[in-house]
């Protein structure tokens, strides 16, 4: 087995401080017509079949760029770790993470569209369901949402039960989570303790008294301002990016 086994995928928040990358374009004297820019990384280059690839890059739109990317040097206030890109590295908020590249050294701009292997080779979907060259690279993240709780906890029969999680979505604010504690036969709203904001996620809570013993499957669906929402099924692709179903969540009442 290659990569890292990243099953349903991970999550985690930090404070960023960096300099916006706009200004940064516009203080290099970016030209009007420039319509991509290709950051590329300081890391070793990948080599994969005996072919070099070259150090790590991917491209930006200028739309993009000039929208909400900071070049970050600083993480929760202190300058950035090494293995979160020291000296700086990009934070390209809602797309996915390829995207945010780390150990940043230099950023191409072009007036022509620019590619690498890690937008035509990598970071596409491939599939039934896709062409069959493959999607157009991907870059926005999706929704989703998740209980703050292992699978396959133990829960106490006869007791009331405050469980949390976390939503999210790419596209708009959440609007609202619900839940499922009977597999999806009933569903009812959560309790959201943040204000929904921009890329940002949501924390949220509901309260459990179960009564049976037995398995049990816990379920969340998000749903965003523009109308999003998880669905029971992701699309298939053969590398599982972009998962935005509703996860079942098992756990046991004893």
């Amino acid at each position: 087995m290659t990569g890292t086994a990243w099953t349903l995928g991970a999550v985690g928040a930090a404070r960023w401080r960096g300099a916006r990358l706009r200004d940064v374009l516009r203080r290099a004297g970016i030209a009007s017509d420039a319509v991509a820019v290709q950051p590329r990384g300081l890391d070793d280059e990948y080599v994969t079949g005996g072919v070099d690839l070259g150090r790590v890059r991917r491209p930006l739109p200028v739309a993009k760029a000039l929208d909400d990317v900071i070049v970050a040097y600083e993480m929760n206030g202190e300058p950035l770790p090494y293995d979160h890109g020291y000296p700086a590295r990009l934070v390209v908020p809602s797309w996915v993470g390829i995207a945010s590249i780390k150990w940043l050294g230099d950023i191409e701009v072009s007036t022509a569209p620019l590619s690498s292997p890690w937008s035509t080779d990598y970071y596409r979907l491939f599939g039934a369901a896709h062409p069959p060259g493959g999607s157009a690279p991907i870059s926005r993240q999706t929704l989703k949402s998740g209980w703050e709780l292992p699978f396959g906890a133990t829960l106490e029969a006869g007791r009331t039960h405050r469980l949390t999680g976390r939503a999210w979505s790419a596209h708009a604010p959440v609007r609202k989570v619900e839940v499922s504690t009977d597999g999806g036969a009933h569903w009812r709203p959560a309790r959201l303790h943040d204000a929904p904001r921009r890329d940002g996620w949501v924390r949220w809570s509901t309260v459990w008294r179960p009564h049976r013993t037995g398995p049990a499957t816990l379920l969340s669906r998000t749903t965003d301002e523009a109308g999003d929402v998880q669905p029971e099924r992701a699309v298939h692709n053969t590398q599982g990016y972009l998962f935005d179903a509703v996860v079942r969540h098992p756990v046991t009442v004893a």
